[in-house]
């Protein structure tokens, strides 16, 4: 697996997160798996193979790439050959994924990054092996989507590099409409973002472990940034 970089970014490893691990640790408990969502089609083996096999047919003959913004970034759940720093324009990363499980509880929900429309948005992209693509495909739709709803909200981008341009894979990309109520301000999102936790972890959590990455790839969200400093205040405040 190698790195590929080809863009220059504001240094951002000089910046001191207010969002620590010690803040982020009061935020982690215990939370039951609440289990299957009603109202999900949930996909099979065959279901997966056959999306897999779908995507790498559009792909054409030559690599496949996914785009990260969030969680993929440091934590793909799939193998990669290559990666590079790249941005996809008409797209910008926001926390507006209501979640009432993985992070999240039907009593204190959370929230997920997704794509919105507008804007730009820098992260990785990963060059899937080329031998394997169907396999790593399938891999990566376990990781990311459950059934036919989230299987929506995928779609395909043109990503660039200073040097370049590639089709590349991403998920949750929403659109918007009446299905998508207006997206939680900043203030929301922090209230959220630090009160929330499912079992797979808090949403302070999933936040701090983002901004961290983003910031060791030199890449600086301004509204990610501001968040971080802003759920950290919101612990602080719950802790007295």
């Amino acid at each position: 697996m190698t790195r590929t970089t080809s863009q220059k970014r504001s240094p951002t490893r000089e910046r001191r997160l207010a969002l620590t691990a010690e803040l982020v640790a009061h935020c982690e408990r215990p939370v039951p798996d609440p289990g299957p969502c009603a109202g999900t089609t949930y996909f099979s083996e065959a279901d997966y193979a056959a999306f897999a096999e779908r995507l790498a047919a559009e792909s054409g003959d030559g690599p496949v790439w996914v785009f990260a913004y969030g969680s993929l970034i440091w934590n793909p759940g799939f193998t990669w050959e290559s990666y590079r720093r790249a941005t996809v324009h008409g797209w910008h990363r926001c926390f507006s994924m209501k979640m009432e499980r993985w992070r999240g509880t039907p009593e204190q929900p959370g929230l997920m990054l997704a794509l919105e429309r507008g804007g730009s948005c820098e992260g990785i992209a990963y060059r899937l092996p080329q031998g394997d693509r169907v396999g790593e495909l399938v891999n990566l739709l376990k990781r990311e989507i459950d059934g036919a709803e989230n299987a929506a909200y995928i779609r395909w981008v043109r990503a660039r590099t200073d040097d370049e341009q590639f089709r590349a894979l991403v998920f949750y990309a929403l659109p918007k409409g009446a299905d998508f109520p207006e997206r939680p301000s900043l203030e929301t999102a922090a209230h959220m973002l630090a009160r929330a936790c499912g079992h797979a972890g808090s949403g302070a959590a999933y936040l701090h472990r983002t901004v961290e990455k983003l910031a060791e790839h030199d890449i600086y969200d301004r509204n990610l940034w501001r968040l971080q400093e802003m759920v950290a205040a919101e612990i602080r405040a719950l802790r007295g």
